[in-house]
């Protein structure tokens, strides 16, 4: 299976042009790519007083032009999250769009952060769970989810092969990010999908170092902390081997915990 990443420079505040950064980026992908990944708020960046003014539907325009390029270029994509209209506030979205041009899942960001005042601005969701793409079973979480070990292992739990993790991980604490994604692939013996924006907002400086790490903890392909494209071919079936070589499933206590 082979993956393409978007690491982003999110320009802030102009979903327009953002948009039109994506559909030139996904149009000028080479042939044979199976799966396309956007980061976190790649609409708007985090211009949450600003949602208001520059958001005025539920993500139709963005939806609109990735189903049709999914669909003439053959195309899946997990779509990063966009800001999406909820009532009175918005939503951190992260969608999935199949390769027939289809929504086949959407997830809210449930863990708000409320260092960046997400709550004031934002709705958390209140689900999650594992989807089917390129006959493979995958789950998406965003940004602050990767804190909550609880959320990777349900999805591991689920039979998730792949876990996405779509981000404007700032570079002050890029080590984190960094040593949360090993451990989410070492503790799941999955494959961990972690693509994150570059640039600014706000006076925050997004990190990069978007990545592929393996089902072993093993770093596949690694981007820098400019504005860059990553391509890496995996072996899905590399996660049933190590969890068949490292047992950890079958050796969980769950009548302890």
């Amino acid at each position: 299976m082979k993956l393409a990443l978007y690491q982003m420079a999110v320009i802030p505040g102009e979903p327009a042009k953002n948009l039109k950064k994506v559909t030139n980026w996904l149009n000028q992908l080479p042939e044979g790519i199976d799966i396309a990944a956007l980061p976190e708020m790649w609409n708007t960046s985090y211009t949450l007083d600003m949602l208001n003014e520059i958001i005025d539907d539920e993500g139709h325009r963005e939806l609109r032009a990735l189903k049709e390029i999914a669909r003439l270029r053959n195309l899946n994509i997990v779509a990063g999250s966009i800001a999406v209209k909820s009532g009175e506030k918005f939503r951190n979205r992260a969608i999935i769009i199949d390769c027939n041009g289809q929504v086949i899942y959407h997830y809210d960001k449930v863990h708000l952060v409320p260092m960046l005042d997400e709550p004031l601005f934002l709705e958390s969701g209140d689900h999650f769970g594992t989807f089917e793409l390129a006959d493979s079973k995958m789950g998406i979480i965003i940004c602050y989810d990767l804190r909550f070990p609880e959320m990777t292992r349900k999805l591991a739990l689920e039979g998730a092969e792949i876990i996405y993790v779509v981000a404007e991980w700032p570079h002050v604490r890029i080590d984190h990010f960094l040593a949360l994604l090993k451990a989410r692939a070492i503790e799941n013996q999955c494959y961990i999908v972690a693509c994150n924006a570059v640039g600014e907002c706000g006076g925050t400086v997004f990190g990069g170092r978007s990545m592929v790490i393996d089902p072993s903890g093993e770093v596949a392909v690694e981007a820098a902390v400019s504005e860059e494209t990553v391509v890496v071919e995996i072996d899905i079936e590399e996660s049933e081997v190590i969890r068949q070589a490292i047992p950890v499933f079958e050796s969980r206590r769950t009548d302890l915990y």
